[in-house]
């Protein structure tokens, strides 16, 4: 389990997130809505350790995780995939995939547990990076999160810019790792994907906690999405 508690941070002076409660179960998606500007993001790379820590508690499995430097995280047991995805360019798809395996020391058999995902990058392991398609891409990028055999999946808007088939590969990903006992954070604004395979959605704003709800109650009453996210 992944838990924040009162948590503050931002960037250098500048406080985005306040006293911000969160928690995600293994075996659980749960998708953080909230408008442009919110502080989605914010508390990704607050997780992860690349913002400071202004005020709370982070802990993974009850270990407080909120002091470690960043490349700990990882080690951890915290899968990130970015938004933008920040792969290695220049490298191959199989180079990119090691970085992930090394992270953690991931036994070979999980290389093939994770290509098993995505038959279409064991076709490409010699290709580099750059050269694939945007889909293809993301698949990489959470491939290369999931070589850890992460406890925990932070995904931020993991289907922007992809066309409809590899929005769908990857929402099946989403949930196989749900399905596993990983505890699933993800950010997406695609509001119908998101509502049909969360179990809970938290809403933010002003980098603030807003309701904290089931899916299932989304779904039959909209207005409260509207609140929260619309114009």
């Amino acid at each position: 389990m992944l838990e924040l508690q009162g948590v503050g941070s931002g960037y250098g002076r500048a406080q985005v997130l306040r006293d911000l409660d969160l928690r995600v179960d293994a075996g659980e998606i749960l998708c953080l809505l909230g408008r442009n500007g919110a502080g989605k993001t914010t508390v990704m790379q607050t997780i992860m350790g690349l913002l400071l820590l202004m005020t709370g508690r982070i802990t993974l499995d009850g270990a407080d995780i909120g002091a470690l430097p960043a490349h700990m995280i990882p080690r951890a047991g915290i899968g990130y995939i970015p938004q933008g995805r920040r792969l290695f360019p220049g490298l191959t798809v199989a180079q990119n995939l090691a970085v992930g395996m090394q992270t953690r020391n991931s036994p070979p058999e999980v290389l093939d547990e994770v290509l098993a995902l995505f038959p279409r990058l064991r076709e490409r392991m010699g290709q580099r990076a750059q050269t694939l398609s945007g889909g293809e891409q993301q698949m990489l990028a959470t491939a290369r999160a999931l070589c850890l055999r992460p406890k925990v999946l932070l995904l931020d808007e993991p289907t922007e810019g992809l066309q409809p088939s590899m929005i769908e590969a990857i929402r099946e990903v989403i949930v196989e790792m749900r399905d596993r006992g990983v505890a699933v954070l993800l950010v997406e604004q695609r509001i119908d994907a998101v509502l049909s395979i969360a179990d809970r959605v938290a809403f933010i704003e002003n980098g603030r906690n807003g309701e904290t709800l089931p899916a299932a109650a989304l779904q039959a009453d909209r207005a409260i999405v509207d609140r929260y996210v619309g114009v």
